[in-house]
Formats: structure tokens, C-alpha cells, sequence
């Protein structure tokens, strides 16, 4: 009989809230046990296929305490336990993005050993194998201080800092990401298949692996593996000599970049990759909600990314066993390399983004639009877009704060009269600072103008010389600019166009 590796010393385990508590077993383990001493509750485990899971009543907030796990002669005892709330941190490399690399990380871990916040890093492994075992046997729980915060996500650490001070109890974070990753990399098979309009990402997948076995995609990927970590050494020299030098000179000394190498069972870019090697090992550890800071990848499709993201959505609650599994979306901020066209990819991600915010139930959406750096796809300063989902968490989640405080004015609808276009806002009451620029408009012929703008609440007027009968307009419609229109609270207006 075995627990989950994401159970250990110094866990933090959900209040208020069924507790589940599972692992793996022998045919023979039968009856297997659970238990918190202290708080006088146990459980008896459902087995099945080797495997087992213990549902615990819920428990208000409390610290020190030990939750035991029996079978037979068998007993295991986990301390230093907290119940509190318990939040996973998922998404990609701006999630992944650790507190040392911060901004102000020196400070915070000059200061967290006081927080009452604790961390779990799920191991990161290409393929379910020994490599992935061991990786599970060293893991734990950790509790603050200098050196064992280093490597938490930022934003994950900045979240519970803030969510522990104003609930007064214990926060954990389960860190499950990986820098580059697809939203479909999270997703089960399953649920990829369930809507055609998604079947791209499983068909390109088995048409690059179809005649090939194990052992030769194992070996592909290998290969490719030393290749490219011998090609990022060249590239990571280049960036510390010229920090500023574009991509095509990186490749014209480093050589061609083979990222993200050859598709098969070992590549963790794979579709549902990472949902097997990652999610599934700590899937259905209770939680408070999700926090999800992911989209950069999946710029190449994107105007398919809202089916994607609901898509796991639904299945991370089903995992989950939880219908109402509350999601905390962190919306793209202002980005583009120097030597990039400016394609708008990120514009559709944005709006598909807040269009799962408006229509998945129990989702909330940080608007980070300012949070961005040009030419810098990981933004150094962290504090400000935690400090959006927490928000959003009081908001969506504990009902703490209103959505005056949380979100900022929104795009609701619009009216052409007189030759100008008059977008209305909601949640506008707290008002609008700073400059009304980046508003475009358009004709019958789709060509759009920089619009002059004046802001009459709950609207804003949108008019151009050269645009005698608008008929649609957009907002901030671009990778990157500067951000200057927010709202009251300092969160400012997220883009939108009005031909969606």
C-alpha cells in the first residue's frame, strides 16, 4: 500500500471540505484506512485496480496535526499536517517562473520563513517510467525559508502570501507546470477527441508517430535531447554576452534550433503528455481552485483556444470529482520580440481567454494586459499578476471583495449612431484613468483606423475622419503596446473588438 507521492510530511490539506486521500495498492490490501487522530475523523478506502481513495469529512482550518494511513500491519504516519486551503499553480513557463528569478525575489526570500505558506513541485518527467518513481519518492511538501522557496513559482508564493495574511490559515500550493507547454499537453486524449474541431492536435500527433515503435521514438527524442541542450549552452552565451541580440542572429551563430524536437511517447509537448505524467499523479488531491497562467504556446492555434481551455476545464473537474472546481485564468499581457511581426496571435488568445470567463461557470479572469514586457516572454515582475488572481479568488471564490475591486471596466456591447461607435462598459461605476488609446475603427470593407476616443460613461465614443459609416471596433487589437487606459482600481481596460 502506497499514497500518492503529492501526500507527505508538512502537507496542507483543503478545509471546509471532503478531504480525498488515495494511492495504489496490492491485489491483496484490502482494507486500508485513513485517518486524522487529532480531529477524531477516519475513513475507510474504496479499492479498485490497484488502486484506492478515502474520503475524510471536512475539517475546519487547523496546524500540527498527523493524518495516518493503515493496512494490516502497515502504518503510515504523515506530520506537521495543516488544513487550510490549497491552491494548484498551473500553466506554463511564466507560472513555472521561479521566486529567486523575481524582481523582488531576494526580499521576498529574505522574508518568507514568517508566511504561513507551504509548496509542492510535482515532478517533472517526459514518460510515467523509474525515472518518474524516483522522481515521486524524493518529492515532499516544504515549508518557507531562503533556500527551500527558491524555485517555487513566483506567483504562486506572492498568491498564498497574500491569501494566508487575509484569511488568517495555512496556504499550499501545488506547483504542476512546464515551461512551453501546450493547453493540449494537460488535456486527456478523451477529452481532445470530444469536439472535432480539435481532433488537429491527436492527428498530427499520430501521423509524426505512425509506424514507429517505442524504442525508436525513445531514441529520437534522445538524440534530439543532446542536440538541443548542447545548441541552448551556445544560445544562453550568446544572450550573457548581448542581451538584446535578435533571434535570427542566434540562429546564424548557434545554428538551427530543433525545439520542440520529434513527437512521440518521450516528448512532454506532446498532446496529453503532460496530463498523464503530471496531472494524474496528483489528480483528485482537494483543492480551492486552480490558478492558470498558460496561452503563450498555443499562439499558433489560436483562435481555437477557447474550445481547448474549456475542454480542460471540464476535465480537470471531472478528475477532480468537483462540478464547480473554481479556475482562475491569468490573461496574456502586452508581448512581442523585437524581430517579430506583430500578428495579433496574442489578441486572439486574450479574447479567448475572457471569453471562457464569461461563459464557464465558477471562472475568474486576471486582467494583466500591463503586466507584459517587449522583447521578454517571461516578465520579471510577478507581485502584480498574483495579486490580480488573488483578487479574483476573493472575488469568484470567497466572496471577500466585489467586482469593482477585482476586475476593471469591460467591453459589454455597442451602438453605431451618427457616424460614431459608442462602446458601453460594465462594471465602469469606479470610473476610467489615463489616456483612451489603441481604439480602431472600421467600414463595410473591414479596414480599420486609429479612432479618435472620448470617454462619456458608461461609454466610450469612437469616431474617425476616415471612417464615414463605421460598422465594428477594437481595442488594444496587437501583441504589444504600451497599456494607458485602466480603471479606477489600476487594472486596466483588457482588449475586445466588437465583430467576434
Amino acid at each position: 500500500m502506497k499514497a500518492a507521492a503529492v501526500f507527505s510530511d508538512n502537507m496542507v490539506l483543503q478545509r471546509n471540505r471532503n478531504i480525498r486521500v488515495f494511492g495504489t495498492c496490492n491485489d491483496n490490501e484490502k482494507i486500508i484506512t485513513v485517518s486524522i487522530p487529532e480531529l477524531d475523523c477516519s475513513a475507510r478506502a474504496s479499492v479498485k485496480d490497484g488502486r484506492w481513495e478515502a474520503v475524510l469529512p471536512p475539517r475546519r482550518e487547523c496546524d500540527n496535526c498527523t493524518l495516518e494511513i493503515s493496512c494490516g500491519a502497515i502504518k503510515k504516519i504523515f506530520r506537521n499536517v495543516a488544513i487550510g486551503e490549497v491552491w494548484l499553480a498551473g500553466g506554463q513557463s511564466n507560472m513555472e517562473y521561479e521566486l529567486c528569478m523575481d524582481k523582488n525575489g531576494s526580499a521576498a526570500l529574505a522574508g518568507c520563513g514568517n508566511e504561513n505558506v507551504r509548496f509542492y513541485y510535482t515532478p517533472k518527467c517526459e514518460m510515467a517510467d523509474e525515472k518518474l518513481a524516483a522522481a515521486e519518492r524524493e518529492s515532499c511538501w516544504s515549508l518557507p525559508s531562503a533556500e527551500n522557496s527558491r524555485s517555487w513559482s513566483a506567483v504562486g508564493y506572492y498568491f498564498a502570501k497574500e491569501l494566508s495574511r487575509k484569511l488568517g490559515v495555512t496556504v499550499g500550493i501545488i506547483g504542476c507546470n512546464w515551461g512551453g507547454s501546450s493547453a493540449s499537453a494537460w488535456i486527456s486524449r478523451e477529452y481532445l477527441r470530444q469536439d472535432s474541431r480539435l481532433h488537429k492536435y491527436t492527428d498530427e500527433y499520430d501521423k509524426a508517430t505512425e509506424g514507429k515503435t517505442d524504442a525508436e521514438m525513445i531514441a529520437e527524442y534522445d538524440e534530439y535531447s543532446e542536440y538541443q541542450g548542447a545548441w541552448d549552452v551556445r544560445k544562453n552565451e550568446c544572450y550573457a554576452k548581448r542581451p538584446d541580440i535578435g533571434w535570427q542572429e542566434i540562429l546564424d551563430i548557434c545554428g538551427e534550433s530543433r525545439y520542440p524536437g520529434p513527437m512521440g511517447i518521450k516528448n512532454p509537448m506532446r498532446p496529453c503528455g503532460l496530463y498523464e505524467t503530471m496531472l494524474s499523479r496528483i489528480s483528485p488531491y482537494t483543492l480551492a481552485g486552480v490558478l492558470w497562467y498558460q496561452g503563450e504556446s498555443d499562439d499558433v492555434n489560436c483562435t481555437t483556444y477557447d474550445l481547448v481551455l474549456k475542454a480542460l476545464i471540464e476535465n480537470w473537474r471531472r478528475d477532480w470529482k468537483d462540478d464547480s472546481l473554481p479556475f482562475m485564468i491569468v490573461q496574456l499581457p502586452m508581448f512581442r520580440y523585437s524581430d517579430d511581426e506583430d500578428t495579433a496571435s496574442w489578441a486572439y488568445i486574450r479574447e479567448a481567454q475572457e471569453r471562457v470567463f464569461r461563459s464557464v461557470r465558477n471562472t475568474g479572469l486576471a486582467v494583466c494586459l500591463d503586466c507584459g514586457e517587449f522583447n521578454n516572454i517571461h516578465p520579471v515582475d510577478k507581485a502584480p499578476v498574483a495579486h490580480r488572481l488573488y483578487l479574483q479568488a476573493l472575488s469568484q471564490v470567497y466572496g471577500l471583495c466585489g467586482d469593482s475591486e477585482a476586475l476593471p471596466p469591460m467591453y459589454d456591447s455597442f451602438e453605431v449612431r451618427d457616424g460614431r461607435i459608442f462602446i458601453y462598459l460594465r462594471n465602469y461605476e469606479g470610473g476610467l484613468c489615463g489616456q483612451p488609446e489603441g481604439f480602431e475603427i472600421a467600414g463595410a470593407d473591414g479596414v480599420y483606423y486609429p479612432a479618435e476616443s472620448e470617454i462619456k460613461l458608461p461609454c466610450i465614443v469612437l469616431s474617425s475622419s476616415k471612417v464615414k459609416a463605421p460598422v465594428s471596433a477594437r481595442y488594444k487589437w496587437i501583441n504589444y503596446a504600451e497599456v494607458s487606459l485602466f480603471g479606477a482600481n489600476g487594472i486596466p481596460l483588457p482588449p475586445f473588438r466588437t465583430e467576434r
